[in-house]
């Protein structure tokens, strides 16, 4: 099991910037990839960024790249997701997702709580 806590959420204007916190505790050691999907009311759950945990490899929806930006803390087992150049279109709850079974970024095991991502015009 792979327990994940997101923090860093919260209110912000367009424009602005924001960054994502993920925390991994349980059988982290197993985690093949980390990554970020989000939920705007009535739209479906949307992947954002991922990255290959040993690697560093990275891979982001086209509605992102060049704005945000995955990273990960190896020794705190942490992920982050830097946003910048928000836009209100960006709002949403972001979720922080693991994959232990294969590579498949599009196809976590593991979800996070989610954190509130709001961004005003």
């Amino acid at each position: 099991q792979v327990q994940l806590v997101e923090s860093g959420g919260g209110l912000v204007q367009a424009g602005g910037s924001l960054r994502l916190a993920c925390a991994a505790s349980g059988r982290t050691f197993s985690t093949n990839v980390m990554g970020w999907f989000r939920q705007a009311p009535g739209k479906e759950r949307e992947f954002v960024a991922a990255i290959r945990w040993r690697e560093g490899y990275t891979y982001y929806a086209d509605s992102v790249k060049g704005r945000f930006t995955i990273s990960r803390d190896s020794a705190k087992n942490t992920v982050y997701l830097q946003m910048n150049s928000l836009n209100p279109e960006d709002t949403a709850v972001y979720y922080c997702a693991a994959k232990t079974n294969g590579y498949n970024y599009l196809a976590p095991d593991y979800w996070g709580q989610g954190t509130q991502v709001t961004v005003s015009s």
